[in-house]
């Protein structure tokens, strides 16, 4: 922590935020591997609590790193880098209220633990439990198959590991439920833990 630095403190509390936009603030986090129906679902949730009253917004894994994390790599110091920053920008999406969906792979449960202690009792770790041969089955964008023939050496599920969450607050298995009833789970889900005021 650079010593010249001071943190300032905001005149509005939670309560005035949570008052305004008729909800807490919190992060949504979707982990799974490629094509496990993320960022999918994520957009649908979007769209679906908008319409119901919440504020809400994705930072979607392919976005971040075409901007924010435009600088990083796939190697192991780069994908944590990636998640660390993308857990203190949700942590403020949520300190400032919104609701902030995440579709992040973020393979490893250590950068996820981290994530979750940057955003604090607003994390909500949800397991997009799609199993490997259902997402490579998937394939939308070529990337197992490339993956496979050597030219992703690094990729998750096949030349790199994908630690599955240990005590999700929910886990959606979209290799048995169709992206409707994915989509209904999660609308409940926030229904029940983060509800409208």
């Amino acid at each position: 922590m650079n010593r010249n630095l001071t943190a300032v403190s905001h005149t509005l509390a939670s309560s005035d935020r949570a008052a305004h936009y008729g909800h807490q603030g919190a992060v949504l986090w979707l982990t799974g591997l490629s094509a496990s129906g993320k960022s999918s679902l994520a957009m649908a949730l979007e769209h679906a609590l908008m319409g119901l009253g919440y504020s809400c917004y994705v930072l979607d894994g392919d976005n971040v790193r075409n901007g924010l994390n435009c600088n990083l790599g796939f190697g192991p110091e780069d994908r944590a880098e990636n998640i660390r920053r993308v857990g203190e920008t949700a942590a403020l999406f949520a300190d400032a209220g919104l609701i902030c969906i995440t579709a992040f792979i973020s393979p490893y449960r250590a950068d996820r633990g981290r994530a979750r202690h940057a955003c604090r009792q607003a994390f909500h770790e949800i397991y997009i439990a799609a199993d490997l041969a259902t997402c490579e089955s998937r394939d939308p964008k070529g990337l197992y198959k490339k993956a496979r023939a050597g030219e992703l050496p690094d990729f998750t599920g096949i030349g790199a590991p994908y630690e599955p969450p240990e005590d999700p607050e929910l886990i959606v298995d979209t290799s048995r439920e169709p992206i409707a009833s994915s989509l209904a789970t999660l609308v409940d889900y926030v229904f029940r833990n983060i509800p409208l005021s």
